[in-house]
């Protein structure tokens, strides 16, 4: 009898396996351009993680002085332009060609929840700058949380919005973009929509069986 050990095991086998993440073939289909916005969207994130990481360990005022964490900063603000840039691309793509189709809704989700993340990750990141413009947004957002019944979350809190930006919103942000990754090697990339006369060739040919 399966037991959850049992399908752990298989998960993590299919998860870990050599050919879901090094296959050595790909679709003719997938090769275009449009199936690179994925890919440019993860590469984007990798720029933020990493020059996010230099401006976390060096203090969120080192920009203001020192001349290589400005332009670890100025990496960090273009890979955000870029990251919403090619993710919006993206999940245009996915949605215009079905790609839930296939078992794939998982999918779907996982990168539209994706997004929703992303936005606070961003927004915070505005916030931990102290300059006026950043404590003017604060504190007009902060109304709006208040009024949404989310007061715990104050924007004001230099402390509390470094803490999500650099650590809480990244790490579920980077959780949920790895799974939804794994769910992409896993079911592969969704084929095209068939054409009309494909389509309707094969009704036909069902129903003559």
């Amino acid at each position: 009898m399966a037991n959850w050990t049992t399908a752990s095991r298989k998960a993590l086998a299919e998860v870990m396996s050599i050919d879901t993440w090094l296959p050595e073939t790909m679709p003719e289909y997938a090769q275009g351009f449009m199936y690179m916005l994925g890919s440019l969207t993860a590469s984007s994130f990798v720029a933020l993680i990493i020059s996010g990481v230099v401006l976390a360990a060096n203090g969120p005022a080192s920009w203001s002085y020192n001349g290589a964490d400005r332009f670890a900063a100025a990496v960090h603000f273009w890979s955000v332009q870029a990251f919403f840039f090619f993710m919006m691309l993206h999940l245009w793509r996915v949605f215009f060609t079905g790609a839930w189709r296939g078992g794939r809704k998982e999918t779907w989700l996982l990168g539209a929840l994706a997004l929703l993340i992303a936005i606070p990750t961003a927004f915070t990141g505005f916030l931990i700058n102290g300059d006026f413009y950043s404590q003017w947004n604060a504190v007009q957002a902060k109304d709006g949380l208040n009024a949404l019944g989310l007061a715990w979350v104050n924007l004001p809190n230099a402390g509390q919005m470094f803490g999500m930006h650099v650590v809480v919103l990244p790490l579920t942000l980077s959780v949920i973009i790895f799974g939804h990754i794994v769910r992409v090697r896993i079911k592969g990339v969704v084929p095209p929509y068939p054409i009309k006369h494909e389509a309707s060739v094969s009704a036909v040919s069902k129903e003559g069986q």
